[in-house]
């Protein structure tokens, strides 16, 4: 009697406990072949008007979303690379909160294919930092940009040459370096997989984004004037993916995301035998930042 009364109480307890549960966690789905992590991106309106910072980062994917693996970027602690014990503390806020570091997102550091040698070797020493930072914080990757100006052979050929040698520096530190489809011509995914391809190294690769297939734009306006089939581009940069990003706007009334089929894309994805992390990349404005995360993360969880 005494051994199913203490069964009863601890079962009570825990029903009881789980009243108190957030609401990320109220849910019940089927755990999706990947795994799940929160770009900070994703919380940038947050982060420009000073609501949050990088260092409540962590805390805020873990209590909010129920998330436990970050994506930082690195516009939102610049001056931080080096600052250990800035990059203490935010490592400390990660494992009181049971979070583990990803990748860095790299951006502001000089175009690494750019046509005009000195300007390329600049923008790679000053990528140094962030390879170090993500050691550092334990992260596995740093990711990239590969634009340059001029034709795309030309862009193509100084982008392996800098992407050759940062990723050079990233393996003897454990660090991989990976390029976004990030507009211009690194949205043409066939001409980014070629990049890739010529790089040849085991720790330079792709981080294929949903959303990012704009190659050109109108003139002082966000309208894309010409894009590249996402579903094409997602195809021809998964070989090389070492991470994806789920880019999101909006949603319909059945939490479907509005310009992307992701029953589509993730069929692309599980057929490729893709076993990595997917990180939600919320950048729309219809739905709150918070709002849009979750619905973001549900519609993975649904299509995963």
């Amino acid at each position: 009697m005494n051994t199913n009364r203490r069964l009863f109480i601890k079962t009570a307890s825990a029903i009881a406990a789980g009243v108190a549960l957030p609401a990320w966690a109220s849910a019940t789905v089927a755990k999706p072949s990947f795994e799940i992590s929160l770009a900070e991106w994703s919380l940038h309106k947050a982060l420009f008007s000073k609501k949050i910072t990088n260092l409540d980062f962590p805390g805020i994917a873990k209590k909010e979303f129920g998330i436990s693996i970050v994506e930082y970027v690195n516009q939102f602690f610049k001056d931080k690379a080096q600052d250990k014990a800035y990059l203490d503390e935010l490592l400390m806020r990660c494992r009181d909160n049971g979070v583990s570091n990803h990748l860095i997102m790299i951006d502001g550091e000089g175009p690494l294919a750019d046509l005009d040698a000195t300007r390329r070797n600049q923008a790679i020493e000053n990528h140094k930092k962030w390879i170090e930072c993500a050691k550092t914080l334990g992260c596995k990757t740093i990711r990239v940009n590969a634009q340059g100006s001029g034709n795309a052979e030309n862009v193509a050929k100084a982008a392996v040459e800098g992407l050759g040698k940062l990723g050079e520096i990233g393996k003897a530190s454990g660090i991989n370096v990976i390029v976004e489809n990030h507009g211009g011509v690194t949205s043409n995914g066939a001409w980014l997989a070629g990049v890739i391809k010529q790089v040849d190294m085991k720790n330079v690769g792709t981080l294929p984004d949903f959303g990012n297939f704009c190659i050109k734009r109108v003139a002082g306006q966000f309208t894309c004037e010409e894009s590249y089939d996402r579903y094409k581009g997602v195809q021809e940069l998964i070989p090389y993916a070492k991470g994806l990003s789920a880019k999101t706007y909006d949603f319909d009334e059945q939490g479907n995301c509005v310009e992307t089929d992701y029953v589509k894309i993730m069929k692309i994805i599980k057929d490729a035998k893709f076993k990595g992390i997917i990180g939600i990349e919320y950048e729309g404005d219809k739905v709150d930042e918070y709002t849009g995360i979750r619905k973001t993360k549900e519609l993975l969880e649904r299509v995963g």
